[in-house]
C-alpha cells in the first residue's frame, strides 16, 4: 500500500492461516534490541554472560502474561462477556504496568536464587528497559492504537510529522494526537540520560529509580491525551494513579537512602 495514501496494513505476512503482525514483529525487535544493549554492559559488570539469556527465559512470557493479564482485570466488564477475545493479544491489549511488574518481580526472585543483586542487575538494564519501551510503541502506532483525542491535520503537519505518521494517525476519516509517539520520544531521551547517568556513578539502585521516575513522569501527563485509558474508578486513570505513587516512592526511596547509607555501593562496584 502507498503509505501516502492511507494507513499501514497491520498484518506484515500471512503464511497459510496464520497472519504475522506488525504488532509482534515490532514487539520482538524491541526486546532483541534491548537485550543486545543490555548483554553488552552486563558483561562489563561482571555478569556472567548467559544470566541474562536465562532470565528472559522466564521473564518474556511472563511479562506478556502479567501485561494481558493486568489489561483484561482493567476491562473486565467487556471480557467477561467476551471470554473468547482474552487470548486474542496479537490485537493489542497489553499493559506496559502489567509487563513491568511481572519482569521486575520474576527479575527478583531469579537473581534471588543465583544470590546476585537485583539492584546491580536493575540498573543495568534500565536503558534498555527503555529501548524495548521506545521501540514497543511503535506497535501501537501500527495497529492504529494508544492515541489521543482528535486533532486537525494542520496541528499534526505544524509538528513537521511526516505524511507516513499523519496518515496513520487519520482513522475513520479523523486525525489523532500520536500519543505512541510522544511516548516514544519521551523514552528515547530517557535511555541516552541514563547511558550518560552511567558516567556519574551513582549509587547502586539509583540508575533503575531514574528509570522508574523518569517513566512515570512522561506517561503521566501522556496518559491525560488518550482515549483508551483504563481507569481505576470514574475519570481515575489507572497508569496516571500508578505513575503517581510510583514517581513519589522512588524519590523517597533515593532521599533516604542518600541520608542514611554510610557507604554506599556504587553502580561501577563490583
Amino acid at each position: 500500500m502507498n503509505f501516502l495514501l492511507g494507513a499501514f496494513d497491520p498484518i506484515a505476512i500471512s503464511l497459510g492461516p496464520i497472519d504475522v503482525r506488525w504488532y509482534g514483529v515490532i514487539i520482538a525487535f524491541g526486546i532483541v534490541l534491548a537485550f543486545l544493549v543490555a548483554q553488552r554492559e552486563m558483561l562489563k559488570r561482571g555478569f556472567h554472560e548467559e544470566f541474562l539469556t536465562d532470565l528472559l527465559i522466564w521473564a518474556v512470557p511472563l511479562a506478556i502474561l502479567g501485561a494481558r493479564l493486568y489489561y483484561v482485570i482493567f476491562k473486565w466488564e467487556y471480557y467477561s462477556e467476551n471470554p473468547g477475545d482474552i487470548l486474542q493479544v496479537w490485537e493489542g491489549g497489553l499493559a506496559i504496568h502489567g509487563a513491568l511488574i511481572a519482569s521486575f518481580v520474576t527479575a527478583y526472585v531469579f537473581t534471588k536464587k543465583r544470590k546476585v543483586s537485583f539492584l546491580k542487575l536493575a540498573d543495568v538494564v534500565a536503558p534498555s528497559i527503555l529501548i524495548g519501551q521506545t521501540i514497543g510503541r511503535w506497535g501501537n502506532f501500527m495497529n492504529q492504537e494508544a492515541h489521543g483525542g482528535p486533532v486537525s491535520r494542520a496541528f499534526l503537519e505544524n509538528m513537521f510529522l511526516p505524511d507516513w505518521i499523519i496518515e496513520q494517525m487519520r482513522i475513520d476519516g479523523t486525525y489523532y494526537h500520536p500519543t505512541f509517539l510522544y511516548e516514544s520520544i519521551w523514552n528515547f531521551m530517557g535511555v541516552v540520560i541514563l547511558i550518560l547517568l552511567r558516567r556519574v556513578n551513582l549509587l547502586r539502585g539509583e540508575m533503575f529509580l531514574f528509570y522508574l521516575i523518569w517513566y512515570s513522569v512522561g506517561r503521566f501527563f501522556i496518559e491525560g491525551l488518550r482515549t483508551d485509558s483504563l481507569y481505576l474508578l470514574g475519570e481515575l486513570r489507572t497508569a496516571q494513579v500508578v505513575s503517581l505513587i510510583t514517581v513519589v516512592v522512588a524519590l523517597l526511596i533515593v532521599v533516604y537512602r542518600r541520608m542514611t547509607i554510610k557507604d554506599p555501593v556504587r553502580y561501577k562496584d563490583a
